[in-house]
């Protein structure tokens, strides 16, 4: 069974209680649940991970990378939280993997934010980018990236 990473950033280990007019209610663990309830309706394997360390989310998507040229996975769901705006180590670890398609996913939407938060350093190397639809946004970007990068996926024709 291929594989969906489901990657977060910095502080959205705190979802649930950090800023839940912003956020919401929902915590991370319930998110990881519902991804992976998505991929094994969808017939793929849910990873999730998340790192408040800009380091551990590159091994991540090099390791997924590989897995890619493998055709062992199908992709990656990121949310780089605040990294979106000013990595550009996570930008060359995707463009690096050369291929390996990355779903940018933001819960709020950023565009309606402070202003720093409207430019991001993912976006130029992602597949796709969904924002603003809460942390339904997760689920919505698993599905576009089986839709999009699956072509014999059944579940969804």
């Amino acid at each position: 069974m291929k594989k969906i990473l489901v990657l977060n950033g910095p502080n959205l280990n705190l979802l649930g209680t950090r800023e839940p007019a912003q956020y919401g209610a929902t915590t991370l663990p319930e998110v990881e649940a519902t991804c992976r309830d998505a991929g094994r309706r969808l017939g793929y394997e849910v990873e999730c991970f998340q790192s408040n360390h800009e380091g551990a989310l590159i091994d991540k998507i090099h390791e997924y990378g590989r897995l890619w040229k493998e055709g062992q996975a199908l992709g990656c769901v990121l949310n780089a939280g605040a990294y979106t705006h000013t990595s550009v180590a996570l930008h060359d670890a995707i463009k690096g993997v050369d291929g390996l398609p990355v779903i940018e996913c933001h819960i709020s939407n950023v565009h309606a934010r402070e202003a720093f938060r409207h430019h991001s350093y993912i976006s130029p190397a992602a597949a796709g980018i969904v924002v603003g639809f809460g942390v339904a946004g997760y689920v919505i970007a698993i599905e576009g990236l089986v839709r999009t990068r699956d072509k014999d996926n059944a579940a969804l024709k």
